[in-house]
């Protein structure tokens, strides 16, 4: 089958994909440890050198956005975690072509930094909560802080941010509250989505539930999921609504069903590594084409995008142990 070229203006790759969307890692730190992300003992001392400058991090979305990016997801580690997010996030709004920035976070610093990033003119934020139990929390985030989670939840909402929640579910550990999760989204306008374990550095450790799994249990609780259809959002989730639900019920299910054939996305890391693809993949140093100018950055993200490959080899590797592609540990690429 031929594939098309990507339209005048946009960046694209050799399968016809339109990339427009970039997440970028601010920082590979994290405030938690949850057990699938990140060893016990912290990100440790293998990173590529320290990250760049926020005005280094902005050349390079700059570079971006003038090729046709037009989404930007501020990520982590915990993008929080580093001193002066919020005015990065600023600057990346007032950048010609960018139409959005959001962000994922963990929500435990969302409450000091909620007034920063509103007038920041953040668009939305994506919010981890895998547990409403106090100890269930500590267990997978070897830390305390539930009560903050929740409260930027309603914060942000009442704020007038776009909120997203963010779930995996690991086997015999909080599996069993799905149910509960969703029902945040009785009363909320709020998302919530399920995503599926990639088996990637610490995640391979733990049993995942599959998308299919977690439907047929919230059917079980709940009722039929019905699909919606149209645009919510700039990502691969399939959204469901549940009578009597004010907020959808989403899916994102790399391994069970994928998605590659519509990845609009590319990612940066906090030092500077373009990623074509989460799991493996190419990747090229930015660090060495800033002293060479925007030219150099734009022809960079160019030659990447070529290089992205097709899709990603995960599918139906539940069950068979770690995966060793090249990706690393979770937190160092941005989820």
């Amino acid at each position: 089958m031929m594939v098309e070229d990507p339209p005048a203006g946009t960046l694209g790759d050799s399968q016809g994909r339109v990339l427009d969307y970039l997440r970028v890692s601010v920082t590979g730190r994290c405030n938690l440890r949850c057990v699938y992300c990140m060893p016990g003992s912290g990100a440790g001392g293998k990173s590529r050198g320290d990250p760049l400058s926020f005005g280094e991090l902005l050349r390079c979305c700059r570079a971006a956005a003038s090729l046709g990016i037009q989404t930007i997801k501020v990520t982590g580690g915990e993008p929080l975690a580093r001193r002066g997010t919020a005015a990065f996030v600023a600057a990346l709004r007032a950048l010609p072509g960018i139409s959005a920035v959001t962000m994922t976070s963990n929500g435990t610093l969302v409450e000091k930094e909620l007034d920063r990033l509103v007038e920041a003119g953040l668009d939305g934020l994506n919010i981890s909560l895998d547990t409403l139990d106090g100890e269930t929390f500590r267990r997978i985030t070897r830390r305390n802080g539930l009560g903050k989670v929740l409260r930027a939840v309603d914060g942000a909402l009442a704020a007038g941010l776009k909120v997203k929640i963010n779930t995996v579910l690991l086997r015999g550990i909080n599996d069993h509250e799905l149910g509960a999760i969703a029902a945040l989204a009785r009363r909320r306008p709020v998302p919530v989505r399920y995503i599926e374990l990639m088996p990637l550095g610490c995640a391979a450790a733990f049993e995942p539930l599959s998308g299919q799994e977690t439907a047929a249990a919230l059917e079980r609780q709940y009722g039929k999921l019905v699909p919606l259809t149209g645009k919510l959002g700039n990502g691969p989730a399939r959204y469901y609504r549940l009578e009597g639900f004010t907020g959808p019920i989403g899916f994102i299910n790399p391994i069970s069903r994928g998605f590659c054939e519509s990845c609009n996305r590319l990612r940066l890391s906090s030092q500077g590594i373009l990623r074509s693809c989460l799991c493996g993949g190419a990747t090229l140093d930015l660090r060495s084409l800033l002293r060479s100018g925007e030219g150099a950055l734009r022809q960079g993200f160019i030659d990447l995008a070529a290089r992205k490959p097709p899709c990603h080899h995960l599918s139906g590797v539940y069950g068979k142990g770690r995966v060793e592609d090249g990706a690393g540990e979770m937190f160092r690429v941005g989820g």
